[in-house]
């Protein structure tokens, strides 16, 4: 799976694709090559591929199989959902303003949106803090909410310190909001009208969560939307998904050959579609082992390197212990530049990555990390930044030892040069 004497630990940013899932796609690329939107016999088999896909997707989350949408990654299923809301929402409410509410940590493809909306005055939205821990209080999202919200969008677990975010419990929450006692009268007028049309709706980018959290029933999970994709999953690359609620309404972000529901337009990708069903599945069946095998070797390295203290250094593990996804490990080591660590590590034949605070915002600074310091009331060390180790199928119990030694050396290194 990976190069001999090299030892990957950036699960989170790309996983390499399940050998079953290749062999499935080599298969297709040969065999269905056609137009899904042909008639003649070679189109139709590329559409019952497609067609296929989508109802072993949409039974793997409890879904119709209608509701699934193909994109061509999870940063355009996000788009898709925020901005298509916001503009479905502009064209039968003229003059409104809309708010959306999300998190201060979300991922830039929900960030970047919500900012740019903002920037053009076309909607207000509210960035709701973490604590301590990383993690969002339900309560503040509900105290957020106005008469005019009318999309909540909150990550189920954090892209770079992991921490999973409570997305049933703020579902309960919006809800809560939008239920309508008879003869209220704080609920006439555009409150009213707004929850007649099933405002606030709730969006998650799942695009973390999907290898190993519980996204078996999403009526359960009680969110509107969920964006997800190949990339995260041993799947293919250029390939994501939004579910999406039949009673939602969206605007496409681009309009041309009317694929996907008229939602997404473009020849599609029937090969990648293939693979990223074939990629859920596989997932799915593992999950349970495979969340039980990764925490034990987590919380093994998590302990051991909570103890690693050489001269000055000392590592500091970013969010909740507990409350955050099976693989992750985000560590901060004050007076070490995070860059460095990648390098020096890299040059050990372990790759990781990393997120630095002392940049600015726009060359790279780790808004989460400064998140996650304010909310713990302390301050930023001028040269911290964060260390994301993720694990994933490879992984094992002897990697994660390699990298301890190799953490501590560097440290050792670089505390003697300090002499």
């Amino acid at each position: 799976m990976f190069k001999k004497n090299k030892i990957y630990l950036d699960f989170a940013s790309a996983t390499p694709v399940d050998e079953k899932v290749l062999k499935l796609m080599s298969l297709y690329n040969k065999d269905y090559f056609a137009n899904a939107s042909a008639i003649h016999s070679d189109g139709v088999k590329a559409r019952e591929v497609i067609e296929k896909s989508r109802e072993k997707i949409a039974n793997e989350i409890n879904a119709h199989s209608d509701e699934i949408i193909f994109t061509g990654s999870s940063t355009e299923s996000n788009a898709l959902a925020i901005l298509g809301v916001v503009n479905n929402f502009k064209i039968k409410n003229k003059g409104v303003i809309p708010h959306i509410i999300t998190s201060e940590i979300e991922h830039p493809a929900v960030l970047e949106n919500c900012k740019m909306l903002e920037e053009r005055g076309e909607a207000e939205v509210t960035y709701v803090k973490i604590n301590e821990d990383g993690i969002i209080n339900p309560k503040e999202v509900k105290e957020a909410m106005k008469e005019n919200t009318i999309l909540v969008s909150i990550m189920y677990a954090n892209n770079e310190i992991g921490t999973i975010q409570p997305i049933e419990e703020i579902a309960k929450e919006i809800r809560h909001y939008k239920k309508v006692a008879d003869g209220d009268l704080a609920f006439v007028g555009p409150k009213a009208r707004f929850r007649e049309a099933g405002f606030p709706l709730f969006h998650t980018d799942a695009t973390q969560a999907m290898n190993y959290l519980d996204i078996s029933n999403i009526e359960k999970l009680g969110v509107d939307m969920m964006s997800f994709n190949g990339s995260k999953i041993y799947g293919p690359k250029g390939i994501g998904v939004l579910f999406k609620k039949r009673s939602v309404l969206v605007s496409p972000l681009y309009t041309g050959g009317m694929q996907e529901f008229g939602l997404r337009s473009g020849t599609e990708n029937v090969t990648s579609i293939a693979g990223l069903a074939l990629a859920l599945l596989i997932t799915n069946k593992i999950k349970s082992k495979e969340v039980e095998r990764l925490i034990k070797i987590r919380d093994c390295a998590i302990d051991k390197l909570l103890n690693v203290k050489v001269g000055d250094y000392k590592i500091i593990l970013n969010g909740s212990k507990d409350v955050r996804l099976p693989n992750n490990i985000n560590i901060s080591i004050p007076g070490i530049s995070s860059e460095l660590l990648v390098i020096e590590l890299d040059a050990k034949g372990i790759e990781v990555s990393s997120k630095s605070a002392c940049k600015s915002e726009e060359e790279g600074e780790s808004y989460v990390l400064k998140a996650l310091r304010i909310a713990q009331e302390e301050k930023l060390n001028e040269e911290e930044g964060s260390l994301r180790i993720t694990l994933g199928r490879g992984t094992t119990k002897a990697d994660m030892d390699k990298f301890l030694v190799s953490i501590s050396s560097i440290l050792k290194k670089y505390s003697e040069w300090k002499k």
